[in-house]
């Protein structure tokens, strides 16, 4: 038996405002049901989902955290800062990371970073 895929579900209180975010990440919507307040987004092979049903406490902060392993670390952070958003610095981490971190509007903690040797 094997596992084919896993994929992130994060709860949101506003469908649209976290597609544009993501989007200025680079993801892009591959289906959508605004009836339900969801979205599959996806980046290359990587999806991510976003839900408003899920939601069941809208004004709690998110406690998740999603790791986003691009394969160009530095072309990501600044397309991400000439799209808009707040990014801090690059930081190169004890475990070898080299990566930056950031909030999405509901809270939700994203780590994105690559290693030194590109994986």
């Amino acid at each position: 038996m094997t596992l084919e895929r896993i994929i992130q579900m994060l709860p949101v209180k506003h469908i649209d405002r976290s597609i544009d975010f993501y989007g200025k990440l680079g993801f892009t919507v591959e289906n959508q049901n605004s009836d339900w307040g969801w979205a599959m987004l996806k980046f290359g092979d990587c999806r991510l989902m976003v839900d408003q049903s899920i939601n069941v406490h809208p004004d709690s902060p998110r406690l998740g955290v999603t790791y986003l392993y691009p394969d160009d670390i530095e072309a990501f952070h600044s397309n991400a800062r000439s799209n808009g958003l707040d990014v801090p610095e690059l930081e190169t981490t004890f475990y070898g990371m080299t990566e930056f971190r950031l909030d999405d509007p509901d809270g939700n903690r994203l780590w994105i970073g690559q290693t030194k040797n590109g994986g």
